[in-house]
């Protein structure tokens, strides 16, 4: 079915009682978004690494982003994801944007007020600089609400009969979608907030200053589409689509993963495919794997989605020193098969908590995750379903752990997201956490896990050998490295193996699986545990040699193998 047809369609599934007008000029208008610049090169998400960051944290700006560039690609980064870059009163560290088609002014160094095409000559600068290193380019862009000081909402607020108030949610009954639940608990007391000196109250799901959008309103979902396709123009290489699972709400539901919500994605899809095809969407869904999954769709949705649940499933399985939980969360019954454009992206930490929310861990598994690495009682973040720590202060500055916790998340299924600073083992930021208190009002401990990077100090640290970010740098850029050369750990199918000690028993402890493709076999084995372990070649009758390892020996004579505590090999297979 061709790209217009299928808009048509999706256009009388949300509103059937409207005919197919406005999206007929839609369409016309979109065509001026046509980008002879981009040259889309399929899958490469499959083999993406991916490293995220904020760009005034990590370098006060593009012009910074672009001096580090060189430092990126050394690393073994082949896409960046920047965190909010769009104008914002940065209330919520950019998530609550004000202006969808503007960056920030600080980001590009320029006053406010600044001319469009000032922007895109600077911040078109930077993608050829990034693209010309090989480097993807994608970002946030929240769909699902705006800032209240975003121009629309600032009008919708004057009067009932204001032409923005159906862009956004109005009620004087707070009652009204009563089944949604609550998304920051202890944070928010409500989904509602009064508007001062009048009945009304408005719709969010986030932060009180975060109204949620309309999509009800078709003039939302083209406005919306439109932001989209001006980004995409440019040559941003794709969007991760934050916040997407709220986007449609219906009384007496959740609020949540609603067919409707499942046909905007499919929209945004279509047109970003008809006008410049090779986009790529990411979808931010923190629910179950059985509800992301279906945000790929057949292929027709977003390309990738976060899986979740595996996040929290290799801490645990370090604590317990076992493999159970990442092979049940892996296993059919839990991860469902995935289209084959689809791709799962995995990740340790984020710029958010150490999520344990409910949605997907149960409450035995959110407790003792909780008790194992909430080391501080100020980490805690929304009574108890979050830890705010960076992945250094979790493991307690051990270099073992976190480097075996790489080793999970790099070879394991799906394409991998370095957090900003975890490559080198940065800390929680104490002093930001205050000033951004004083900034938004609010005790939001996310603001721990952020902060900025001393570069001045980076390099004296990554020049002594002996200290622990040194440590943490050569041992996570090594693995990146085999990562990138190998593509079988992002294309290859998953097949966990047992291995023996040298008795005979099967070692619970020892996480192994292989990654194959037609073209490559990988072996890899883990110790979760806190002892070094003796155990068998589990694959005496092949041979096998070593793509990179951590507290490994081999005992070619005997045909057994040494993992010290926490330690981990990675071996091609012949």
């Amino acid at each position: 079915m061709d790209q217009i047809t299928l808009l048509k369609n999706y256009w009388k599934e949300l509103y059937p009682a409207l005919d197919t007008k406005m999206l007929d000029t839609f369409l016309q208008e979109a065509k001026q978004y046509k980008s002879t610049t981009l040259s889309p090169d399929g899958d490469w998400y499959k083999d993406a690494i991916v490293y995220s960051l904020y760009v005034n944290l990590f370098n006060k700006d593009f012009s910074g982003l672009m001096d580090k560039l060189d430092y990126i690609q050394d690393l073994g980064i082949s896409c960046l994801w920047l965190l909010p870059i769009l104008d914002s009163p940065m209330r919520d560290a950019g998530f609550d944007i004000r202006n969808y088609d503007r960056v920030r002014a600080d980001l590009l160094g320029l006053p406010n007020g600044f001319q469009k095409e000032e922007q895109e000559k600077l911040f078109g600068n930077f993608l050829k600089e990034a693209h010309k290193r090989g480097i993807h380019v994608i970002f946030d862009i929240a769909m699902n609400h705006t800032s209240d000081q975003h121009p629309w909402f600032v009008e919708a607020k004057k009067s009932e009969d204001n032409p923005y108030r159906d862009y956004y949610i109005w009620s004087k009954d707070t009652s009204l979608y009563g089944d949604a639940r609550l998304l920051f608990k202890g944070i928010e007391n409500s989904n509602w907030e009064a508007v001062e000196n009048t009945e009304w109250y408005y719709f969010h799901r986030f932060f009180s200053f975060q109204p949620d959008l309309n999509y009800r309103n078709p003039t939302v979902l083209l406005e919306m589409t439109k932001n989209l396709l001006y980004w995409q123009s440019m040559g941003v290489d794709g969007f991760r689509a934050d916040a997407i699972p709220y986007i449609w709400k219906e009384e007496g539901t959740d609020c949540e993963n609603r067919p409707n919500t499942h046909t905007v994605v499919k929209f945004f899809r279509a047109v970003l495919d008809y006008v410049n095809s090779g986009s790529f969407l990411l979808a931010e869904a923190c629910q179950k794997p059985k509800e992301v999954v279906k945000y790929m769709g057949e292929g027709d949705e977003c390309h990738a989605a976060y899986h979740f649940p595996l996040m929290p499933m290799m801490y645990k399985s370090i604590a317990m020193g076992s493999n159970q939980p990442i092979r049940k969360t892996l296993s059919p019954e839990i991860t469902p098969v995935i289209p084959l454009s689809g791709q799962w992206m995995t990740f340790l930490r984020v710029h958010d908590e150490l999520s344990l929310e409910l949605v997907y861990v149960s409450e035995e598994d959110r407790k003792y995750i909780h008790d194992n690495y909430c080391h501080k009682p100020e980490w805690d973040f929304r009574v108890g379903e979050g830890i705010s720590a960076r992945l250094a202060e979790l493991f307690q500055q051990d270099v073992n752990k976190i480097a075996l916790s790489y080793s999970l998340m790099l070879t394991l299924t799906g394409s991998p997201v370095v957090y900003y600073g975890d490559e080198f083992g940065k800390l929680n930021d104490e002093k930001y956490y205050q000033e951004q208190i004083q900034l938004t009002g609010k005790d939001d401990t996310r603001f721990l896990v952020r902060g900025r990077i001393d570069w001045d100090q980076l390099e004296e640290n990554l020049n002594d050998p002996e200290n622990f970010h040194s440590k943490v740098y050569a041992l996570i850029k090594s693995l990146l490295h085999t990562r990138r050369d190998h593509k079988a750990f992002g294309r290859g199918t998953t097949k966990f193996t047992d291995v023996e000690d040298t008795e005979g028993t099967t070692i619970e402890e020892i996480l192994a699986y292989q990654r194959i493709t037609q073209d490559e076999h990988i072996l890899v084995i883990n110790n979760l545990s806190d002892e070094s372990i003796e155990l068998k070649n589990p694959m005496p009758e092949r041979s096998v040699f070593v793509l990179n390892l951590n507290g490994f020996m081999y005992d070619g004579e005997n045909e057994t193998m040494t993992l010290e505590p926490h330690g981990f090999v990675w071996l091609g297979v012949l």
